[in-house]
């Protein structure tokens, strides 16, 4: 399945369409309120920020497996995102990113190994996944790699579309 088919709903519980993003290069990224990585949002704003407008998004999906540290509703988390670290960026209903109830976006997403060669289970919240224009997962970069990281942000450059 084309990681555009995957069903998806906007945070509010709304329809949203991962196809809406097809031919832009995406950072997908599972996000929480109450961890000691949540400043990451700052980087992630930024990322959004700078390379927006030359066909890159960020999408954010939430997900309270970690230590619980994603416990709001949508609007606790959509007003915690908007005033704490003036979030712009699409987020998307809370999901589960490991186990049984691994969703179908990420059965796809955890098949991708990191730069050491490993695959599997999402290791904490922020992990992020960059994705081409053509919709190929072309890297995974695990919790402890900030937006800022310099590997990063040139695999993101990358990936812009021409």
């Amino acid at each position: 399945m084309p990681i555009y088919d995957a069903p998806v709903r906007a945070l509010d519980g709304g329809p949203a369409d991962l196809s809406d993003y097809e031919g832009k290069a995406l950072l997908i990224v599972n996000v929480a309120s109450q961890c000691g990585l949540t400043p990451q949002y700052s980087g992630l704003q930024q990322l959004h920020k700078e390379y927006g407008s030359r066909g890159f998004e960020v999408l954010g999906f939430p997900c309270n497996q970690f230590g619980a540290q994603e416990p709001g509703n949508a609007d606790e988390i959509a007003e915690f995102c908007e005033t704490s670290y003036g979030v712009e960026f699409p987020l998307f209903e809370k999901l589960e990113v490991n186990g049984v109830g691994r969703h179908p976006l990420y059965e796809q997403l955890t098949a991708q190994p990191d730069a050491d060669g490993e695959a599997g289970d999402i290791q904490w919240n922020f992990e992020k996944f960059l994705i081409s224009p053509s919709g190929d997962i072309v890297g995974r970069f695990r919790p402890m790699t900030t937006p800022e990281d310099p590997g990063l942000v040139e695999a993101i450059e990358d990936q812009l579309p021409a």
